[in-house]
């Protein structure tokens, strides 16, 4: 069962920390207000115009997390739309402010609590809109947006009002800042791999490496427009903020758009994996019931962020080769099919695959799921074994799981990878012992419980 602690952790410093800076505020009055009210401003902006929750059918809600309810990549910032940072002009802004010392020449004088306490209310007057809609998790992005900023503060503000960035000037002073705000998004990704790790309980450790890689990304420009505001703020004032808040907006405008083109692309896989559905050749749900089990299978094997996303196409539309058979399989059972018929479905669905412009690693991964499980990649191994235990469980009793666990630990000799059979019992097992199916409503029939730890 995943651990809650880290948090109740996070959550409970960002709180402290905010609570804190606001009394503190409340009571030493606000500093140089237009500075603060405009930077208050640009982070409410860029919150606002940051793209929503994701949109279309999401395969991970067909199997329920432990204690969590259901998977929400998302955590997005990390997850399911694979945008890191979606509000990139909101982080600039927040990171600019914290590294602010001077404004137009003169030095500043705000401190710490008056970066967390502008930077937590701007932050939520732009989620407010999102809070109304239902639009996705807003708790951690705040924890996220009020620790980063609040690190940031932290390490400069109380620094360099003791003079102790004095005889830094020019290239030196600007290393400076691009450092400080590197480390920051270096521990940013830890919080946000941490936010995601016990909101889906899904490995830290993958789910770091994805963030760490994003850095190069979205990151760099985050770090380097904050950096370029909070020095031309200083030389040249509040007048800077637009102008070097453009490049950045017309980014995350992009941003927003390359969200929906995702959306929309996914959108289209899940209604071509449901024509072998409506076709009567496999059971409802089969297919999204085979990607969100086969998607948490990859994450506890470490497969990267652009792997799952193969996987997840893969799983979707594994069965679409059916189409060409003049008799269904009963039940679209093909698990039990001599391996020879197997390998053809398997080509033809391939094929079909080509056709779709789903991509050639999509292709392969369907082509290639009957093959001998040394022979295949990862995905097309996830794929067999997470599609041979749907199929195995499927109008099973209680002990139907167990049952189709140990089937296929038996078949690891040859038909099945004995690392992804592991995986998958962790998988099961790791949810209170609950490898649910979901009802009717969710497009399965009934459910099914593991017991034990598989």
């Amino acid at each position: 069962m995943t651990s809650r602690f880290p948090l109740l952790v996070l959550r409970s410093a960002a709180a402290l920390l905010a609570a804190g800076s606001l009394l503190a505020t409340l009571a030493g009055g606000l500093d140089a207000r237009p500075t603060a009210l405009a930077f208050g401003v640009l982070v409410a902006v860029g919150e606002l115009i940051r793209p929503g929750a994701r949109l279309g059918p999401d395969p991970t809600t067909a199997y329920p997390t432990a204690s969590h309810g259901t998977a929400s990549h998302g955590t997005q910032g990390t997850t399911g739309s694979g945008l890191r940072e979606a509000a990139p002009l909101g982080a600039a802004g927040a990171l600019s402010y914290a590294l602010l010392g001077e404004h137009a020449g003169q030095p500043t004088h705000h401190g710490v609590a008056q970066v967390v306490c502008v930077v937590a209310a701007a932050a939520l007057l732009g989620s407010v809109p999102r809070l109304a809609r239902g639009q996705g998790p807003v708790l951690d992005h705040l924890v996220r947006r009020i620790l980063a900023a609040g690190f940031t503060a932290v390490c400069f503000q109380p620094l360099y009002h003791r003079g102790f960035f004095d005889g830094w000037s020019g290239p030196a002073y600007a290393l400076l800042l691009l450092a400080l705000l590197v480390l920051t998004v270096l521990c940013d990704a830890v919080v946000v791999a941490a936010l995601a790790h016990c909101a889906t309980g899904w490995p830290f450790g993958p789910l770091l490496r994805d963030e760490l890689r994003a850095v190069p990304g979205i990151g760099s420009a985050v770090c380097a427009t904050g950096a370029v505001m909070a020095l031309a703020v200083a030389v040249v004032g509040l007048w800077a903020l637009p102008v070097f808040s453009v490049p950045l907006m017309l980014t995350q405008l992009s941003l927003r758009r390359y969200a929906a083109v995702r959306a929309t692309y996914r959108q289209t896989i899940a209604s071509l994996a449901r024509a072998t559905e409506i076709a009567g050749y496999t059971p409802a749900g089969h297919a999204r019931r085979v990607a969100a089990l086969g998607q948490a299978v990859g994450r506890d094997l470490g497969l990267p962020e652009a792997e799952l996303t193969v996987l997840e196409y893969a799983a979707l539309m594994h069965d679409i080769g059916q189409l060409s058979l003049v008799d269904p399989v009963p039940a679209g059972a093909t698990a039990d099919l001599p391996a020879a018929e197997q390998r053809r479905i398997a080509l033809l669905g391939g094929a079909v695959v080509r056709r779709t412009g789903a991509g050639p690693q999509v292709a392969a991964v369907v082509e290639r799921q009957a093959d001998p499980y040394p022979e295949q990649p990862v995905a097309a191994r996830i794929v067999r074994v997470v599609n041979a235990y749907e199929e195995k469980v499927r109008d099973a009793g209680p002990g139907g799981p167990l049952t189709a666990l140990e089937e296929l630990r038996l078949g690891t000799g040859g038909a099945y990878a004995p690392e992804v059979v592991a995986a998958l019992a962790r998988v099961l097992g790791n949810r209170g012992g609950g490898g649910q199916r979901p009802g009717p409503g969710a497009g399965g029939p009934g459910c099914l419980t593991l017991a034990g730890g598989g």
